[in-house]
């Protein structure tokens, strides 16, 4: 996938023709994979990009913490004397909140149409218990199920809660297991009981089932759709 650097729209030759061509053919990237139904990594890399940029429409100075930290080797010094060194040329600035308020515009199109295939893959999806949910349900297997139903796919996940900015997140670990052919044998609670089996550090897990009757990449769309509606499940249902 075509990608931009953190600081793309300020780098190199400060040209609205210029940055709208690179603009173009990396959003041109995003709607061809949008298309497909392709949402991830795409959609939280364009995501990245607008809040990046409207981070210094507002802030208009380079600090280290407006950019993620899973940005690595970023000089910030240089980044700095290239703001004041824009800062010093009117007409340069000029240019560059042209290309800031045409990205801005673009990308929250972009990033309307992405939102609008994940509400649709989260709408057709369906969660629920395997058995008893035991009180403790932070750890504990999904069983996930695309189109045909054909293949059940068995995650293990793990919920953490975080702090930030006085806010309490919650954010969730997954590793696959396996993948068992649905049939009359191998039904959600045939895979559970063979989980906990073999499985014998989780000897009483939280198991959910999440079904669509539609198919969608699983990869790029229905496994991160599916962890964070799981997630908002579990949730919900313990408040």
């Amino acid at each position: 996938m075509k990608t931009l650097s953190q600081t793309w729209f300020a780098e190199g030759y400060i040209d609205f023709e210029l940055k709208k061509y690179t603009l173009l053919a990396y959003l041109q990237e995003i709607h061809k994979e949008f298309t497909q139904n392709k949402l991830y990594p795409q959609l939280s890399d364009i995501i990245f990009h607008h809040n990046n940029i409207l981070h210094f429409k507002h802030n208009k100075e380079m600090l280290q913490e407006q950019f993620p930290k899973r940005f690595t080797g970023v000089n910030m010094d240089k980044l700095q004397l290239l703001y004041e060194k824009i800062v010093e040329d009117d007409e340069m600035m000029k240019e560059l909140e042209d290309i800031i308020g045409y990205a801005v515009n673009r990308m929250n199109s972009t990033i309307k149409s992405g939102a609008e295939i994940y509400e649709f893959v989260e709408d057709k999806l369906s969660i629920a218990p395997v058995g008893i949910i035991p009180l403790e349900n932070r750890e504990g297997y999904f069983f996930l199920c695309n189109g045909s139903y054909h293949q059940t796919y068995v995650y293990q996940y793990r919920l953490s809660i975080f702090e930030k900015h006085d806010e309490k997140y919650r954010s969730i670990k997954t590793t696959f297991i396996a993948q068992w052919k649905r049939n009359i044998v191998h039904t959600f609670e045939h895979i559970k009981t063979e989980l906990i089996r073999i499985r014998r550090d989780l000897p009483n897990p939280a198991v959910y089932c999440i079904e669509t009757g539609l198919s969608f990449p699983l990869e790029e769309t229905l496994l991160p759709v599916a962890k964070r509606s799981l997630v908002k499940y579990i949730t919900g249902n313990a408040a």
